[in-house]
């Protein structure tokens, strides 16, 4: 009999494209990025001024999405075929989170050529969880055990399992 509470889950993704700057090719990145994810996308802002990049806080230069359930699920299997199903060792890290990029969003199936805005990346961020979690994060805090933390390779077999990646 297995124990439900030990099941690796998918918690969310987050995708992620940064611009460098403001204008009209930010506003077409974040409809670019709203056709791929079919969800909300807020633009993102710098915090600190770095004057070498012409960067200064509060200016727009990227856009994000963050997706939940059955949905990240079907978003996260298309950024896969996008990257051939193979992913790098060196992209999990030890608490068994991924975190890998698309080099040109005409891979992702479903995603069409624009001219206008050329070709961009997509960063794509997975956060993996187990049942019970929740508890580290609720008002009167409780630490979460060793044994039942995600592991690097707990993470790498459950990403080989249910979605097909060859991990190398």
């Amino acid at each position: 009999m297995e124990n439900k509470m030990r099941d690796i889950l998918v918690e969310k993704i987050t995708l992620n494209i940064g611009v460098g700057e403001p204008g009209e090719r930010l506003e077409k990145i974040k409809a670019l990025l709203e056709q791929i994810s079919g969800a909300k996308v807020v633009k993102t802002e710098t915090k600190r001024r770095i004057p070498e990049w012409g960067l200064r806080p509060g200016l727009e230069i990227g856009v994000k999405t963050t997706l939940r359930g059955e949905k990240a699920e079907e978003v996260l299997k298309r950024m896969f075929t996008a990257v051939e199903n193979t992913i790098p060792a060196s992209k999990f890290d030890r608490n068994g989170n991924l975190s890998f990029g698309v080099k040109e969003y005409i891979h992702i199936p479903g995603a069409k050529y624009d001219y206008t805005i050329g070709i961009v990346g997509i960063s794509v961020n997975v956060t993996l969880f187990r049942r019970g979690f929740s508890i580290s994060r609720k008002r009167n805090k409780s630490s979460i055990g060793k044994s039942h933390l995600i592991k690097k390779e707990e993470a790498e077999d459950f990403i080989k399992n249910k979605y097909n990646v060859k991990v190398i």
